[in-house]
């Protein structure tokens, strides 16, 4: 899908279900970038807030390519900021500080996602904004939250909350090292998914009563409950590592590469053994509870499931398997994916041009599909700043030696 395609465009008439919803994001990097992106794609303005010295952190990240000033433009940047307008205020200058105090009643959502007090350190709190614009709903993203933590001086990425949540440890014990990040950033985005639930909630909560109110939501917090087999199994007494051994969730090897397959109930082990040629195991009494599989899956299992998919292809394997009524999925590469039947018809992928000429950005689409709403058209992530002048002009009714003089004192760039 490409810049300023519409998919599902009957629906367009109907608008967008977060049309006239005012979002004004003090945001860095991906966990709150990712979910106000979101929420622009479902219809809200989004106004994003950067430093004069650099802009958004998530600009510096590697790999990038350059904006049309030869500035890099991180990846991290480029999948969170579709739909977006830049403007560049400095926080800590009393005039910058001002200009978003004076925009504030103007916005339906406050969202931040410093570290958990610098805001209010600043005079840009909870507190500050509701008392000058008590319907904003104010969200807060940091890693352990606003109310009291141990760790809350702790700076944090999503591979520290994911560390913290167990997870690591618990899917791979002592038998190798931890794996940081095995998934992406799921620390940031899964994060961004419960802020936009908060967000939404509020914003209907608003309806209801007239008041806004502050939605915080910790990283880690969200990883606890991401991870949430950890404490459950614990409190069930399946200890770490053993979470495998309640069933066949293993990868296997096709004559192409590797395929994932799901077996978690006795009746499904009938059915894999029927397929793979394999009719003993149904009169074997080993085989007759899931706990045991785990035993035998190097020596009896995996032995068998590889010698029967060694001449197929991944694909025809998971076809097989999946007629029989068994879950399994290839493991794909990068290199697959972008070319996926499944991922073109679900516009799973907008491209980004370059400005240099190289080969575009993609960045995936957006998985939440209706009927009554249009899929795009999406607009490019911005550069740093490009819309502060036209913003501050529509939104405070600044003049041209207005923003002049707070572009002169380092107010805004």
């Amino acid at each position: 899908m490409r810049l300023g395609d519409i998919a599902n465009a009957d629906a367009a008439r109907y608008g967008k279900p977060l049309d006239g919803v005012r979002i004004l994001a003090l945001e860095q990097m991906q966990a709150l970038p990712f979910a106000t992106q979101l929420l622009a794609r479902l219809g809200a303005e989004v106004i994003k807030v950067e430093s004069p010295n650099g802009g958004d952190s998530g600009r510096a990240a590697q790999p990038g390519f350059p904006d049309p000033e030869g500035r890099n433009v991180g990846a991290t940047f480029s999948r969170n900021n579709f739909n977006k307008r830049s403007i560049c205020v400095d926080l800590k200058n009393p005039e910058g500080r001002q200009l978003i105090l004076d925009m504030v009643p103007k916005f339906d959502i406050v969202a931040e996602n410093f570290k958990s007090g610098a805001l209010k350190r600043m005079g840009l709190g909870y507190d500050d904004i509701a008392a000058i614009h008590p319907g904003a709903v104010y969200v807060s993203i940091s890693g352990f939250g606003s109310s009291p933590s141990p760790y809350s001086s702790w700076p944090a990425y999503a591979s520290v909350v994911e560390a913290m949540s167990g997870q690591y440890d618990y899917t791979f014990a002592d038998t190798m090292p931890p794996v940081p990040s095995p998934m992406g950033a799921l620390g940031d985005t899964a994060t961004g998914l419960f802020a936009v639930i908060g967000i939404l909630s509020a914003l209907r909560h608003r309806e209801h009563t007239g008041e806004g109110q502050h939605v915080d939501v910790a990283m880690l917090d969200t990883m606890v409950s991401m991870a949430d087999i950890v404490p459950n199994f614990y409190s069930l007494g399946v200890g770490r590592g053993e979470h495998r051994k309640t069933g066949i969730m293993e990868s296997f090897r096709a004559s192409d590469g590797w395929f994932v397959l799901q077996v978690v109930r006795e009746h499904q082990l009938t059915r894999l053994a029927e397929l793979v040629g394999r009719p003993e195991w149904l009169t074997d009494e080993r085989f007759a509870e899931r706990k045991n599989w785990h035993g035998m899956l190097e020596t009896e299992i995996r032995p068998a499931i590889d010698a029967w998919a060694g001449d197929m292809t991944r694909l025809q394997a998971c076809e097989a398997l999946s007629a029989a009524g068994l879950a399994a999925g290839p493991c794909f590469r990068d290199s697959e994916i972008i070319v996926d039947p499944h991922v073109e018809a679900h516009n799973m992928l907008v491209e980004l041009p370059r400005p240099d000429g190289g080969r575009p950005v993609l960045v995936p689409g957006n998985p939440i599909k209706m009927s009554k709403v249009a899929e795009g058209p999406e607009t490019r992530v911005p550069w740093l700043g490009e819309h502060t002048d036209d913003v501050l002009a529509s939104e405070l009714g600044l003049s041209a030696d207005d923003l002049a003089k707070l572009h002169e004192s380092g107010a805004i760039a």
